[in-house]
């Protein structure tokens, strides 16, 4: 093939490749970047009291100097946290037996894992109100053989915690299992072949090789729960609350939408941290 006829195809393939891409590309700049520089800039260029619009950073000042809002922010963080955790002691152990274990048990225990998003959050906040709640299912079967009654997380910061680990179990589960594609069995074979015992294999094999993945699962969980509404407002104290409830509080009940906003934009700060840690896993693994 002459050297035009290559070059001429390779600037085809190239105008095509943009092509294809320049929808989603425009999608994701009108419906995501556009609305974060329009929402920071409504928090930074507010109108003075004779109306003038000037640059100021007071909404930003209000929340970190507010105590209530400082205590929202905190346990927003906290039940980020502790979910986290949760979801990595609960999660881990499942993709580890599902990667290595076969028949039955396994395919039960999967559709076990994956059975949570099925489950709409206001069906699930009503079964945690019915079961764990006053008076709830627990309640009864303790008072029927003269238990005293447990203390209900319902309304308290572990409410909304034991609904969003429970919520967030499937897709914390199919990311590790997805991490687990990459531990060969040859790998573990020779490590047993050596006398390695299973704690030495899944440190020194099994971990290394799913780190991405795991940073990846906290990642997308951390996304989530700083965006989940339902099951904080339903479960969750009044106060203090996650931002999903207090933003949508401050917008609402408050007709306040410039702190509303600013809350917002301080949650995508914190979203947005987590989200370069996935994106430079991503690129790290399509590195050659």
């Amino acid at each position: 093939m002459p050297a035009n006829d290559i070059v001429g195809d390779k600037q085809g393939r190239r105008l095509t490749g943009l092509l294809l891409v320049a929808i989603p590309v425009f999608l994701v700049c009108w419906m995501v970047i556009w609305p974060i520089i329009s929402a920071i800039a409504r928090t930074l260029w507010l109108p003075d009291s004779s109306g003038v619009h000037r640059l100021s950073i007071e909404t930003y000042q209000f929340f970190f100097s507010d105590q209530y809002s400082l205590n929202n922010l905190y346990v927003t963080l906290w039940t980020t946290a502790v979910c986290a955790v949760f979801l990595l002691i609960i999660c881990l152990p499942i993709a580890l037996y599902l990667r290595f274990a076969t028949g039955r048990w396994a395919a039960y225990v999967q559709g076990l894992a994956i059975f949570p998003m099925f489950v709409p959050s206001i069906i699930l906040s009503y079964a945690f109100i019915r079961v764990l709640g006053p008076n709830g299912t627990v309640d009864l079967l303790l008072n029927s053989v003269g238990l005293p009654r447990i203390k209900s997380p319902y309304l308290t910061p572990w409410g909304p915690v034991i609904g969003l680990v429970w919520d967030n179990i499937p897709l914390t589960v199919l990311i590790l299992l997805s991490g687990m594609g990459a531990v060969s069995n040859h790998s573990i074979e020779a490590a047993r072949d050596v006398g390695a015992g299973r704690l030495r294999v899944f440190w020194s094999i099994i971990l290394p090789r799913i780190s991405n993945s795991i940073l990846v699962a906290i990642s997308f969980t951390v996304l989530g729960l700083f965006s989940a509404f339902t099951l904080p407002y339903v479960l969750g104290p009044a106060s203090p609350e996650m931002m999903g409830p207090f933003m949508q509080r401050t917008f609402r009940d408050l007709n306040d939408p410039t702190n509303a906003i600013t809350q917002a934009v301080i949650a995508f700060g914190f979203c947005l941290v987590f989200g370069l840690f996935y994106v430079r896993s991503v690129a790290k693994n399509r590195t050659p």
